[in-house]
């Protein structure tokens, strides 16, 4: 492995460089740097172990005798410096900070002002990790078990690599040579060069590749593994290849007929070209940042669902916006993390909505996105969307839900205040004036505000540099034709509005609408102060008037009375658009578990609901309703809201049914595989006959089930199934050839309910049968799945802790496991006892999780306490005799 590396000199000693990445991702550039040098290096990937030897250009600013670089994981074997024109002075010592990931050279005698060429021969592990330079587990066709060699490197894991200066605004390019075996596919950044025999073994060849565009360290990117691959060419001449397990290629052409649209798309939205020769997007098995890659880009005609469809298309989408956003400008440090992903976050749907119009993508983001931000976001234990960043650690913290879905949320919000047209030429000259450098969420502002002409700044830092957000009371009065609105903003909390006299403000953009013109907004003002008054003209006495039309603003809404049983109709006759009544039944139930209205309320309003043909609408009921029978599971009328889950879904299951109709689309498919398995968890007698007929009539291949209804069937039957069930379920695991069908099934197994079955499943998510990464989704779906189940989840995680912990070494995968498990207590003691555990049994990255998860249990408690009994008592009248 070699590469060329651009330098530059820092105030202090002497050095800096480069930072870590994504393997769906490449370049970024900085303009002329004035010191670098081509450097030799060479890779061998062995048993568990690689060599490399590096050597790089710096420029000594001070006199020294120390170099301190960035470096984890790795034994240096021999380090020296060469002076321009002068002798090689050898390293003496290694002193490596292993807590900061840090070492020091240190040298007999004092490095000199001037240029030199520092060398590096190291060691470095081929890690089971998910980080760094890692080995990814696959099965070949044989069966047998194989490795390929992968990197990860952001945020801050390049330096498990090689040692270097690991920060984004240290940029250098890269000319990367791999030794490998000449049977392997080989892969980097750039396109192949050169491919010559390897002349000390016959087995192996020398690939080396063009050099990088100057570019972040966490963005360097080499794999060596057995794939296969399909190719095409955007229509702007764009090499773009999607790498395969070997005889999956057909699966990989959905991927790559969504990145072949996407690369002219986002070149046209940004009027700025694809900076790179080609685009690689890879199935990488083990992968941390989530789920297999395999399942992120895989798609077989037969056997993948609508929503593994819809899920491809999203992560295409978002990837490649990095190539703009993050890659060819990126963020001058982790504290504008937001600025990658959020934005990343949020043009992914507008990619999608462009290649797909059908899917309705963009309300499926208020699902998705929004209303999960604003429910984090509303804890006391919610953080801005900027944060000062130090240690390592504290990187893997901000990668959740405020960077990514509020990141998103309040760029959407922006593009809406700021127009698209402005917004475009906003993009345009900031991706012009930044590219190849390195820009702070400031200078973003600085080039939307010229674009536009408002106060971006002003607005955007009241969202991005404090934490939380706004609840808007409304109240309304009719003056002659006019409706005059007050309204109000304060902060609203999870556990209800704030109150006291330092209650932070927003510049919030506030869009009002009527029933004359659902779909167009009549009235756009900026409320930039505590409380307003607005007049909306020619509003006639019978007309409703809503705010936050299309639910665009970042904020809760709570209406006055009568303002809520005027709108409320429109619910029933569908008048408000799917997006809005979504909005209206989520804020009344977050509402209602802050304590500010009774959440019988909210069980009314989704009786309303009846007549309701959206999917995503469907499916944001669908999770609330989730919420509250996890809550209700700890009372003993837990099956008094399973008849109410019963009884809301029935008329749309039975207006679906099982099988598909002509003319139906991606969303019917969606709608259905929902339906199904809400009817067929919460008990519904016709749906679990149907499953089980269906599930005896797959599992003998006659015939087998459609992908869709695959999770609702497998959820249904082990919900309700025993010991035969569990064991039929392990065998279509094992019998499975893609890993979404592998995925499916983990994630329902927990719905077993006999307890020693709930510990057979427990077993299995630590066994080899199950990727490392996808043990988290095993042991949260126990946890998810019942009382029992939960009790059982977190029992588990406490027994098994240092395996499981060592396993993701504190990374993303620890966090989501944290929260899967112990989430949905709603037990007094349980908040105390989860601190204790992870007060005696650290885990830095997941600090803020920790934070979050107590408090909702708190918040689970008091709400329990708060409205049981007239939960309770609604649920009893309902069942009472027809009137």
């Amino acid at each position: 492995m070699g590469y060329k590396l651009l330098l530059y000199q820092e105030q202090i000693l002497l050095l800096l460089l480069l930072l870590g990445g994504h393997l769906l991702s490449f370049s970024s550039t900085h303009s002329a740097d004035p010191f670098y040098s081509l450097a030799q290096t060479a890779a061998e990937v062995i048993a568990g172990e690689w060599r490399c030897f590096l050597c790089r250009c710096l420029q000594v600013t001070q006199a020294t005798n120390q170099i301190v670089m960035n470096c984890a994981d790795i034994d240096i074997i021999t380090a020296s410096f060469v002076p321009q024109g002068g002798e090689e002075i050898n390293a003496t010592g290694f002193n490596y900070q292993n807590e900061d990931e840090k070492v020091t050279l240190s040298f007999p005698s004092a490095l000199q002002k001037g240029s030199g060429t520092l060398k590096v021969d190291f060691v470095g592990e081929l890690n089971d990790k998910m980080k760094g330079f890692y080995r990814s587990k696959y099965t070949a066709a044989t069966g047998e078990s194989r490795y390929a060699a992968v990197t990860q490197f952001e945020a801050t894991d390049a330096r498990r690599a090689f040692p270097c200066w690991d920060e984004p605004a240290i940029k250098a390019t890269f000319d990367i040579a791999l030794i490998v075996p000449k049977d392997r596919v080989a892969l980097s950044n750039m396109n192949v060069i050169d491919r010559k025999p390897y002349p000390e073994d016959e087995n192996l060849v020398e690939m080396k590749f063009a050099t990088t565009p100057i570019m972040s360290t966490y963005l360097v990117a080499f794999v060596i593994g057995e794939y296969d691959f399909v190719e095409s060419q955007s229509s702007d001449g764009i090499t773009v290849r999607v790498y395969t397990p070997i005889g999956k290629a057909e699966q990989g052409k959905f991927a790559l007929e969504v990145a072949t649209k996407t690369l002219p798309f986002y070149k046209d939205y940004f009027n700025v070209p694809y900076p790179l020769p080609k685009i690689d997007l890879i199935a990488i098995a083990d992968f941390a940042a989530g789920e297999s890659l395999e399942t992120a880009l895989l798609i077989d005609p037969k056997n993948s669902c609508s929503s593994s469809r819809q899920w491809v298309a999203l992560v295409v989408g978002h990837e490649l916006a990095h190539q703009w956003f993050g890659n060819l400008v990126t963020m001058e440090w982790w504290t504008h993390l937001w600025l990658n992903e959020g934005f990343a976050s949020w043009i992914e749907y507008l990619c999608v909505d462009h290649c797909f119009p059908e899917y309705d993508i963009w309300t499926q983001f208020v699902s998705a996105d929004y209303t999960r931000a604003l429910e984090l976001d509303a804890l006391d234990s919610s953080h801005a969307i900027e944060v000062n960043v130090g240690h390592p650690s504290e990187v893997d913290e901000i990668f959740d839900a405020i960077s990514y879905s509020k990141g998103a949320s309040v760029i959407r919000m922006l593009h809406n205040y700021t127009g698209d047209e402005d917004f475009r030429k906003g993009m345009n000259a900031y991706l012009l004036k930044f590219q190849h450098k390195n820009a702070s969420t400031e200078d973003l502002w600085d080039c939307l505000e010229q674009a536009s002409g408002k106060p971006i700044a002003a607005v955007m830092s009241s969202w991005t540099k404090q934490m939380g957000f706004p609840i808007i009371e409304v109240e309304e009065e009719q003056v002659s034709d006019d409706r005059v609105l007050k309204i109000s903003q304060k902060k609203f909390c999870a556990s209800g509005p704030h109150s006291g006299e330092d209650c932070p403000s927003w510049m919030v953009p506030v869009s009002i609408c009527t029933s004359e013109d659902p779909k167009c907004t009549k009235l756009k003002v900026l409320l930039d102060r505590p409380e307003t008054s607005i007049t909306v003209s020619g509003v006639a006495p019978d007309q409703w008037v809503k705010v936050n039309p299309g639910t665009v603003g970042f904020y809760r809404i709570q209406y006055s009375t009568a303002m809520l049983e005027r709108l409320l109709p429109g619910v029933r006759d569908l008048s408000l658009q799917p997006v809005d009544r979504l909005g209206l039944q989520n804020d009344l139930f977050s509402l209602s578990r802050a304590g500010m209205i009774s959440t019988v309320e909210v069980l009314k309003l989704m009786e309303a609901f009846v007549n309701e043909p959206n999917y995503t609408v469907w499916s944001d009921l669908s999770c609330n309703l989730g919420v509250l029978s996890s809550l209700l599971s700890h009372t003993d009328f837990h099956e008094e809201i399973q008849e109410f889950i019963r009884d809301l879904f029935t008329p749309i299951g039975l207006e679906l049914g099982w099988d598909c109709k002509p003319g139906e689309g991606h969303l019917d498919a969606l709608l259905r595989s929902l339906v199904l398995g809400k009817l067929g968890k919460a008990g519904h007698k016709p749906t679990l006959e149907e499953a089980r007929r269906r599930f005896r009539d797959h599992v003998e291949g006659k015939p087998v089930l459609p992908a869709d209804l695959r999770s609702p069937v497998y959820l249904t039957v082990l919900k309700h199934g025993d010991s035969a069930t569990l064991d039929t379920m392990l065998k279509l695991h094992k019998q499975a050839d893609m890993q979404e069908e592998k995925n499916r099934i983990e994630r329902v197994l927990g719905a077993i309910s006999a307890p020693d079955l709930i510990q057979k499943v427990l077993s299995f998510a630590l066994s080899e049968e199950v990727r490392p990464q996808d043990t988290v989704s095993v042991i949260g779906g126990v946890a998810g799945s019942s009382k029992q189940g939960r009790k059982a989840a977190w029992k588990f995680v406490k027994d098994n802790w240092e395996e499981l912990y060592n396993r993701y070494q504190g990374g993303f995968l620890i966090s989501r496991l944290i929260k899967l498990t112990v989430d949905g207590f709603a037990v007094d003691k349980m908040a105390a006892e989860v601190k204790s555990f992870f007060e005696s049994h650290p885990a830095p990255s997941a600090e803020r999780t920790v934070q979050q998860c107590c408090e909702n249990i708190n918040l689970n408690v008091a709400w329990l306490k708060r409205d049981a009994d007239d939960i309770s008592q609604y649920l009893l009248q309902r069942r009472g005799p027809p009137v």
